[in-house]
């Protein structure tokens, strides 16, 4: 239920008697009036935040239970913000709840519940709006869609990211696989010595190759 603010009317030309009249607005208590300036996101960003929001709820499962800490219903309601309304050049992200129910294929109430799941674990925040009119020759206040905002996953309580692979080593760290012989060195093994280091000094960029002939030539000088 909203909860109804009260406020002092301004006395209007020629009606002094309604200086002290009072007027309920049907607005939420914290609305602003005020332009809410909303934070753009790459998309990118906010599809892995979607992805984290995904393992959240997996990791947390617990047997016997449907769902984890987000929910399903709350991982609906962040899909349907995330891919069916965030304006990612801007930022803009301001859906009713009706609209929200209708992309995520729940009803009203269940929005309300899960939009209030996901604020309490830190994944997603909101600004209640409303805007000042005139009606009927007097000063309302109307309540308007809230502003929301998908938090980082460094607020988010209870989550933990999960660790990054490690990196691959350079290949001249230690224990690293040495070059395999091309196959000009490969063919050499197959013959006798002479043929080996013939075979091997017919690859010049080869450089184990042009080694191991030299290596060859070497021993067969000396036995000559």
């Amino acid at each position: 239920m909203m909860t109804p603010l009260f406020h002092l009317l301004p006395p209007l030309p020629g009606f002094t008697a309604l200086a002290r009249t009072y007027a309920p607005w049907p607005v939420w208590r914290d609305s602003v009036a005020k332009p809410v300036q909303f934070v753009p996101m790459a998309k990118k960003a906010a599809v892995k935040l979607w992805h984290r929001a995904r393992d959240f709820d997996r990791s947390t499962h617990e047997p016997g239970h449907h769902g984890g800490a987000v929910g399903h219903t709350g991982l609906a309601v962040l899909h349907a913000l995330v891919f069916d309304f965030a304006n990612f050049r801007t930022g803009r992200l301001d859906p009713s709840y009706a609209a929200i129910a209708a992309k995520a294929g729940v009803c009203v109430r269940t929005v309300a519940t899960a939009l209030q799941r996901l604020k309490a674990l830190g994944i997603l925040n909101w600004v209640r709006r409303c805007a000042e009119r005139w009606q009927d020759g007097r000063f309302v206040l109307e309540q308007e869609t809230n502003a929301y905002a998908v938090l980082p996953e460094s607020q988010w309580r209870g989550y933990r990211p999960p660790q990054e692979p490690p990196a691959s080593p350079w290949p001249d760290t230690w224990r690293a696989t040495p070059p395999m012989p091309s196959a000009l060195a490969q063919a050499a093994l197959e013959g006798d010595l002479a043929g080996k280091v013939q075979v091997l000094a017919g690859d010049p960029k080869d450089g184990l190759a042009a080694a191991l002939a030299r290596l060859g030539q070497a021993f067969l000088a000396r036995n000559a």
